[in-house]
């Protein structure tokens, strides 16, 4: 007699529950759990044939579940995009990283709203708060926030973009005036516009001379094109795309980029496949290549619902 087939490993069935307990615990006919599962409405994994649900992503649905008003219609499901802030590294490893995300950068303010409205997965953000922290104030104000968690993206020096030789001898914002530079600023309700205005205010000046007759831009890399351009000659940037543009850079403040979103959606496999790649060693570096970037904060839960 030739001996039994070995029996595939079985999945540890503490960590699992079936269609039946899923539709006992929910209070429905497994019918209709069989619908979320085909809308994609509920965390499941299909293995030999059946599907089973993680207790510890169900447990997470369950309780994002609890703001009734963070619940999408049945069918609909989230955009795939990355709204908010423009971040040099951060739109690489979204191409680089094969996640499917699309990005819509028109601010960290704009980037909060498509969130909390459902209108993009994720956003990053970088809105300096009275404290002197980023993102809090605006992560507790969120009426869906118990739905939603904040990640840390990555710290970044943030200054002056000048062009090559700094023939205006730019060293702080005061001069800036002295100097009679054109100046092209970010848009209205972006963390870079904020922080424009912080660091004037800072410095004793009034941040509308700073901004009178500006060209605006709405991503860093238009900052450094307008310099480039002879448009303009000084912004407030990233290191990242000085150095891209073989511009020179007067540092004045670090900052924080945080990645907002749903609870569920990280788990989801874009932000899955993005995390992912992030923990390569192409992703470490080109971060190092970039300049002006510290990447020791990724991943670490900065606020949780």
């Amino acid at each position: 007699m030739s001996p039994a087939s070995p029996k595939p490993p079985q999945p540890d069935a503490d960590r699992f529950y079936s269609t039946r307990e899923v539709a006992a615990l929910l209070r429905l006919t497994e019918r209709t759990v069989y619908e979320l599962v085909r809308e994609r409405q509920i965390p499941t994994v299909r293995v030999a044939g059946k599907w089973l649900f993680p207790r510890d992503l169900l447990e997470r649905w369950l309780d994002e579940a609890t703001d009734a008003s963070s619940l999408p219609a049945r069918g609909v499901r989230t955009p795939e995009v990355l709204a908010g802030s423009h971040d040099p590294l951060l739109e690489w490893a979204l191409r680089e990283s094969g996640c499917g995300l699309a990005t819509l950068c028109n601010g960290s303010e704009d980037g909060l709203q498509r969130v909390a409205a459902r209108q993009a997965t994720a956003a990053a953000l970088h809105l300096l708060d009275d404290d002197g922290r980023y993102n809090l104030a605006e992560f507790a104000a969120l009426p869906q926030r118990r739905s939603l968690v904040m990640v840390g993206w990555a710290r970044r020096r943030q200054g002056l973009v000048v062009p090559a030789g700094n023939p205006m001898s730019i060293g702080a914002l005061a001069d800036l005036a002295g100097a009679g530079a054109r100046l092209v600023a970010r848009q209205p309700g972006s963390g870079s516009r904020r922080l424009l205005e912080h660091l004037a205010r800072r410095d004793g000046l009034v941040p509308s001379t700073l901004l009178d007759r500006t060209e605006l831009a709405r991503s860093e890399s238009e900052v450094a094109e307008a310099i480039v351009a002879g448009r303009a000659d000084a912004g407030l940037a990233v290191e990242a795309v000085a150095r891209q543009h073989r511009l020179d850079f007067v540092p004045l403040h670090e900052e924080q980029v945080d990645l907002l979103l749903r609870r569920f959606d990280w788990f989801e496999p874009p932000m899955q496949a993005l995390m992912a790649f992030c923990r390569s060693d192409a992703f470490r570096a080109r971060a190092a290549s970039l300049a002006g970037y510290d990447i020791s904060v990724l991943g670490e839960v900065v606020a949780n619902g």
